[in-house]
């Protein structure tokens, strides 16, 4: 396997060509072709990689469409395997929501599958496939989405689209076959040894010292969790999963979890003839995601701080204290001590459990349910009460709405569609039940949702 150590090395001491986006413009049905391809992830000592892609790259094409336009896409599979589109974040009528299973069926290889739908909300979206999401994300199918503010869009220099993913890979350089491993199902999903920027081993971007950036940072990876800071560039969060913030954060330390994602407005302080870093923290030390190399000057001093971005129409919380209530209880998994769970209409132990695929649990479900966690109203508000009684850190992701995390004395957090749980820990969210369809709830450690981490919710 390629190693960290080799990793660390290269993506420190290199400096790759500019990877710019790739962007479509959504003003009518265009093709999205999904199908084997390769491409250059590990240097140039290594062969290509081979990987599946939307529209033949990874990332797939970005998408940029302003906020409230129509986005209409031909999805075609050219895939071994059936597949979907799954629109992440964006708040869009259930029949778009593209979960093979449960809002469609799953496209099969040859065949063709029509997503149309209009962009509510401005901000920092995603697309990826929602049929073994475990494999096909991890082989390369995702893209970004992007819905531009109608109005009150911040002053910025440049605007960069960061997807961040990690990749495993043999020797060779090629993608582990190994998709469904136990060990990985049962403790912290599948962790690669490569990690990537838009496709690129060292992504870098020249600027000038004093330029204003806003850098949307995407969390792609199966499992991952990236804990990130900036070198030579101060700023401030500005947005998270595509919902602004009502006051802009100061940036300091930020954990992505699988799936989340977060807008950063940032100027670059570092030196002339330096560099500035956005940098990942792991156990095993830091390393440089991306790197922007200083060379001359913008302007003679910083911009003032921008101001928040305009807020989107989610419907407000109301009637908090007299929500109705739910509670989903997380076991199982590796030092979980879950000892069984109902499958198939009947209790299972984990040993057979685990000869089905199955390690999690949701309220003792180790499966998709036939009856929702809750049968809400339309326009009701929604409270969930989640605790993660495993030994490791969950990314909670709810389909069509995005929620508020309730604090212990009432006070409501940002509005996100992804929440990352650690162990032991119990937490609760509220949310307008406005959207009307079967929306999933489930873990975006996307071994842990194919394992049994998946539940689901009705609005009507």
């Amino acid at each position: 396997m390629l190693t960290r150590r080799q990793f660390n090395k290269k993506l420190l001491g290199s400096v790759a060509s500019l990877a710019m986006p790739r962007i479509a413009v959504a003003d009518g049905v265009q093709d999205l072709v999904a199908s084997e391809a390769r491409t250059r992830l590990a240097p140039a000592e290594y062969p290509e990689t081979e990987v599946w892609a939307f529209g033949g790259s990874v990332p797939g094409p970005t998408i940029r469409v302003p906020q409230g336009a129509k986005v209409s896409r031909r999805f075609v599979n050219d895939l071994p395997q059936p597949s979907s589109v799954h629109w992440h974040g964006i708040r869009i009528e259930n029949a778009m929501d593209g979960v093979a299973g449960m809002t469609q069926p799953a496209v099969e290889p040859g065949a063709q599958f029509t997503y149309d739908f209009t962009a509510p909300d401005a901000g920092t979206y995603w697309y990826h496939p929602h049929n073994r999401s475990w494999e096909q994300m991890a082989r390369g199918l995702y893209g970004a989405l992007i819905v531009e503010e109608a109005e009150g869009a911040p002053e910025v220099d440049l605007d960069d689209v960061l997807l961040i993913d990690d990749w495993r890979l043999n020797d060779a350089a090629q993608i582990a076959d190994d998709f469904g491993a136990m060990h990985d199902w049962a403790h912290a999903g599948r962790i690669g040894n490569w990690i990537t920027v838009n496709g690129n081993g060292a992504w870098t971007r020249e600027v000038q010292q004093h330029t204003r950036m806003r850098l949307r940072l995407v969390n792609t990876a199966n499992a991952r969790i990236f804990s990130l800071e900036a070198r030579g560039l101060e700023g401030w969060i500005v947005a998270l999963d595509g919902m602004p913030l009502e006051t802009p954060e100061p940036l300091e330390r930020l954990s992505l979890a699988p799936a989340q994602r977060a807008d950063l407005i940032v100027d670059v302080t570092a030196d002339e003839g330096g560099e500035a870093m956005l940098v990942s923290f792991e156990r095993d030390g830091g390393y440089a995601l991306a790197s922007f190399p200083v060379q001359g000057r913008a302007r003679t001093a910083r911009l003032s701080d921008p101001i928040p971005l305009p807020p989107n129409p989610v419907p407000a919380l109301r009637s908090i204290n007299d929500a109705r209530r739910a509670e989903l209880h997380m076991e199982g998994g590796a030092m979980g001590g879950m000892q069984s769970a109902m499958m198939g209409g009947r209790r299972m132990g984990m040993r057979e459990m685990a000869a089905a695929g199955k390690v999690w649990a949701f309220n003792g479900m180790a499966e998709m349910g036939e009856t929702p966690l809750i049968d809400a109203a339309r326009g009701e508000t929604i409270r969930i009460a989640m605790t993660n009684d495993t030994a490791w850190p969950h990314a909670m992701h709810l389909h069509g709405h995005h929620f508020r995390q309730i604090s212990a004395d009432g006070s409501v957090g940002p509005l996100r569609d992804t929440l990352l749980m650690n162990r032991s820990e119990t937490v609760e969210i509220a949310f307008v039940a406005d959207n009307p369809g079967d929306w999933l709830l489930h873990c975006h450690m996307l071994e842990h949702s194919a394992g049994g981490m998946m539940t689901w919710l009705r609005v009507a």
